[in-house]
């Protein structure tokens, strides 16, 4: 399959993604409940050691004396990072999942569902920030090499865990066996890079400018405080849409790889998309 033809198709799976969002409108809050997570769960850290600095950045010291101190801080973010946001994709994927099915799709059904995997989801998150807090540290010890070869593997671990979160979710395994799989699933049926990625990287870019040009007038030549504050509002309803439908089309994919029926999915498309090289 030539690369135009990939990205014509990925493009239409995408556009899926959307119409199954547009039909689930409430499959938005889970995105929006990952970033508030994230910020509380943050909170709650960061302001007891700003608190016990006596709320003075520069009394903070952390790690001045010890290298390993900041790394301990790194691993605890992405922990947190990998926590909050594989809880509520894997809780929009079960849904999608369920739509899908013909079955009955709401908030409280997929958070029970990510409730009833949190053991897996937590020892999914120490794997992802060991290996996450490892390749910072490369990048930030080894020179210019470092943050070449600490780019590329993260590239390739980025790459190879696109279908970690509903392995984990579906398939009863460990996070080493997940990673395995997840990898093994994109050496089998992608044979070249999402074009996903592309489609949803236009629409999103697109999106921004589009907010950019009229809140960046409003802000000149009205109020700069409403022309910044209308842009971040819109800019955030934008990650949340591109958001909540890329975990969609991960959760489609996903589906049909596995064999099951979904209404949304041009067949033929997804077996071209999808055919072993």
């Amino acid at each position: 399959m030539d690369f135009f033809t990939r990205l014509s198709n990925g493009w239409k799976i995408t556009m899926s993604s959307f119409d199954v969002l547009k039909k689930n409108k409430q499959l938005l809050i889970f995105p929006v409940l990952s970033g508030i997570s994230m910020v509380l769960i943050m909170a709650a850290i960061i302001v007891p050691v700003l608190a016990a600095a006596g709320w003075d950045v520069d009394n903070l010291n952390i790690g001045s004396d010890n290298q390993v101190v900041p790394y301990l801080f790194t691993f605890l973010f992405y922990l947190v990072n990998y926590f909050v946001v594989v809880f509520f994709n894997m809780a929009l994927i079960h849904c999608t999942k369920l739509y899908l099915q013909g079955e009955e799709v709401s908030v409280m059904i997929g958070i029970k569902f990510s409730m009833s995997r949190i053991g897996v989801i937590f020892s999914w998150a120490l794997f992802a920030a060991t290996v996450g807090t490892i390749l910072k540290a490369i990048q930030e010890n080894s020179g210019w090499l470092g943050k070449i070869v600490g780019g590329i593997l993260g590239f390739v671990w980025g790459v190879t865990t696109f279908f970690v979160v509903p392995v984990i979710a579906y398939e009863q395994l460990g996070p080493i066996d997940a990673f395995k799989r997840s990898g093994q699933m994109m050496k089998e049926k992608w044979g070249e890079s999402l074009s996903s990625t592309f489609s949803l990287g236009l629409i999103q870019f697109i999106a921004f400018i589009l907010i950019l040009i009229p809140c960046g007038l409003i802000a000149v030549y009205v109020n700069p405080v409403a022309g910044i504050a209308l842009g971040l509002l819109l800019g955030f309803i934008v990650m949340t849409i591109i958001s909540a439908a890329q975990t969609i089309f991960v959760s489609l994919v996903y589906q049909n790889i596995n064999g099951n029926v979904q209404e949304h999915f041009n067949q033929q498309i997804i077996d071209n998309l999808f055919e072993r090289k």
